[in-house]
């Protein structure tokens, strides 16, 4: 399910957490106060479940949907667009799992949703009439298979009561493509995937017009699809990038996102028929790759590009746009400004509004008219003032490469001779930006400088600086850039050497578990959340869907099967040096998640409970790859801030309410009955 990911923000907030269990008798023991600091803030303001968030226009801009809890859990409501926010109604009812992704058909007659069960990313996709209330509400399950993940290839305009789908209920590795009525849930086969396509491409009718597809021989390929025929339209090496982005309104050319045969990602328009692509646009500035682009809901022609280097910066390609953004910045000076939902004539838009102490509002902006009115503030009730600016930075590496990163100082101290946390992103093929970090500001709120490298291996640096992560995780150049960003703080006075921690999701936990395992005397302690500690099981256990990009993985990881990688992928691996770890480690596992199974964490608890080392356990039962749920949120939160309090000198909030107490105990492990 690929539209509107936003469980990856959900995620991305949820690698903040290291967790361990708190008692009552560890509470009492506060470490000295840090009294220049800020007043604590409360975790909740940072965690809890906001009170509106996610909205998106309906098509013909008469309605407004938006995420807001219903009895404990985030569902959608909807509201006429000139109504208060308190005539919202509930218009899903789910009572046991947040509602992350959802969008409106093409013409506004339904509210389309995905969800899985408790993390195990087996979504399904769900219909809902918006003129309903909660209490009334029959949500229409439209891809009713067990063990599937249903993706959305398009929401054709022309067709607004079908949409193309794909499902791997046939086969688990592959998806097939189908037409899906939204008023029947009948569903038209129109290509079953017998060659291993990884995705399909619709042009703006609904169309399927191109396939993807990975080969270890010919690298990344993108196939026509004409007559039910696959032919070869364009190629690039394994390792570099050739994506569709979104068919040309004259139906002939695709935009395309790709850097063969130079290092920075461009945009160009590729010809379906004469194999011809051109150049359209890359940094201006040679600094990144190609970031995205904005096109009209009217006249789909390109309306604006962007690039993220420390910061976004955005070219708009009409007159209208470059006068909407100018009124914009005049209306809203020194935030980060994007575009959310647009109706279709172009009229309305959502604009979110944020900075790096400020974590956004969303308004309504009539572009015809020129005004622009708040809808609502995403955390009304966080002290923005006792915020910390997040700052981009550049330090070197060992072999003299830069390496960009963000450093967010806690605020009303000076910065000298900090406890440290290091806070590796997931991914790896992924970066961090400039804007509000709820992680790193809820750190830095308790004492912390929080450190995020865009090590080699992230994305939006170009080629060179991705592809030189490739076979280089734990003891390579991955984790060097790591290692040379705590040096660097160390350096210049900022980082106490004694008083060094590292956390991570997924990639971010593997990163810290190599941390403690190959740079033991670098860290004092260390939290792995849904983190990797064995590389060939894990390459070994990923998704079924995963199988058409394996090309990639042996690429960027390595090949389990081959006997040439195998021993360094040992090497690299956290689990067979477990004996080096000797600082404090907390692990954090969703026990339904599909792409670093429980078991990865399992292994190293047992390794180091096996060897004395001091380890804590937690894991929840409804849970996946990173956390959703308001009070996993919590308890993550707090056992984090208690467990990095003990081991680094930081202030922690010692006060639980009962349901959080009992959350904690409730997925703290004993780890003496891991296998």
């Amino acid at each position: 399910m690929q539209p509107l990911p936003r469980t990856v923000s959900l995620m991305f907030m949820a690698s903040l957490m290291g967790l361990t269990p708190i008692s009552a008798s560890l509470a009492a023991e506060s470490p000295s106060p840090q009294t220049s600091l800020p007043p604590l803030i409360d975790r909740e303001l940072f965690f809890s479940d906001p009170e509106i968030s996610g909205a998106q226009l309906s098509p013909d801009g008469q309605f407004l949907a938006f995420q807001k809890p219903l009895k404990g859990v985030i569902n959608v409501w909807v509201k006429g667009i000139n109504e208060p926010m308190s005539a919202a109604r509930p218009v899903t009812a789910d009572a046991t799992s947040p509602i992350m992704i959802y969008f409106w058909s093409a013409d506004g007659r339904y509210i389309l949703y995905g969800q899985d069960k408790g993390g195990n990313e087996n979504f399904r996709l769900y219909a809902v009439d918006p003129k309903t209330v909660g209490g009334q509400t029959q949500a229409r399950d439209l891809t009713p298979f067990e063990g599937i993940t249903a993706q959305v290839y398009a929401v054709p305009k022309r067709t607004p009561n079908e949409v193309i789908i794909g499902l791997n209920d046939r086969n688990p590795q592959v998806h097939d493509v189908y037409r899906l009525n939204l008023t029947t849930g009948e569903r038209t086969l129109l290509i079953q995937n017998d060659q291993n396509i990884a995705g399909w491409v619709t042009d703006l009718d609904g169309t399927v017009r191109l396939a993807a597809r990975q080969t270890l021989e010919k690298g990344n390929e993108l196939l026509k699809v004409e007559n039910g025929k696959l032919t070869p339209l364009y190629s690039c090496k394994v390792e570099e990038t050739c994506a569709p982005i979104r068919f040309h309104p004259d139906g002939q050319r695709v935009y395309l996102r790709t850097n063969r045969d130079v290092n920075f990602t461009r945009l160009e328009l590729l010809n379906v028929d004469t194999q011809q692509s051109q150049p359209v646009e890359s940094d201006p500035e040679n600094q990144v790759d190609f970031g995205g682009a904005l096109f009209s809901q009217a006249t789909d022609e390109l309306v604006a590009t962007y690039y993220v280097g420390d910061r976004r910066r955005v070219y708009p390609k009409t007159d209208q746009l470059t006068a909407d953004l100018k009124f914009l910045r005049q209306q809203l000076p020194k935030l980060e400004l994007s575009i959310g939902s647009v109706t279709r004539d172009d009229r309305l838009a959502l604009i979110n509004a944020q900075s790096d102490v400020n974590p956004g509002a969303t308004y309504l902006f009539d572009r015809q008219a020129q005004t622009l009115k708040k809808l609502y503030d995403v955390r009304p009730e966080l002290p923005s003032q006792h915020l910390a600016p997040r700052q981009p930075i550049r330090y070197r590496g060992r072999d003299g490469q830069e390496i960009p990163a963000y450093l967010t100082l806690p605020k009303g101290v000076e910065p000298k001779n900090l406890p440290v946390i290091v806070f590796p992103h997931g991914g790896p093929w992924a970066r961090d930006y400039w804007g509000y970090d709820g992680a790193a500001q809820f750190l830095a709120n308790r004492g912390y400088a929080i450190l995020q490298p865009n090590f080699r291996g992230s994305t939006g640096y170009g080629k060179a600086f991705l592809n030189a992560g490739n076979e280089q995780w734990g003891t390579g150049i991955m984790q060097h850039d790591v290692t040379d960003g705590v040096q660097y703080l160390i350096d210049q006075g900022i980082a106490d050497p004694k008083r060094v921690g590292i956390t991570g999701i997924s990639y971010g936990g593997y990163a810290t578990l190599a941390g403690l395992a190959f740079t033991p005397e670098l860290y004092a302690a260390g939290a792995s959340v849904v983190g990797p500690s064995n590389i060939m099981t894990l390459l070994n256990s990923i998704p079924p869907y995963w199988v058409p990009m394996k090309s990639m993985f042996a690429l960027r990881v390595g090949d389990p099967k081959d006997p040439a990688d195998q021993d360094r992928l040992k090497a690299q691996s956290p689990l067979f040096s477990a004996q080096n770890i000797q600082a404090p480690l907390l692990v954090i596992q969703g026990a339904n998640d599909p792409r670093v199974k429980q078991a990865e964490s399992d292994q190293i608890v047992a390794a180091l409970r096996d060897l004395g080392r001091p380890v804590d356990y937690l894991i929840a039962p409804d849970e996946g790859h990173g956390f959703r749920k308001e009070i996993n949120l919590l308890t993550m939160t707090a056992s984090l801030e208690r467990f990095f309090a003990q081991h680094l000198g930081g202030r922690y909030q010692k006060e639980l309410s009962p349901e959080l107490q009992t959350n904690i105990e409730a997925l703290t492990v004993d780890i003496k009955t891991v296998q």
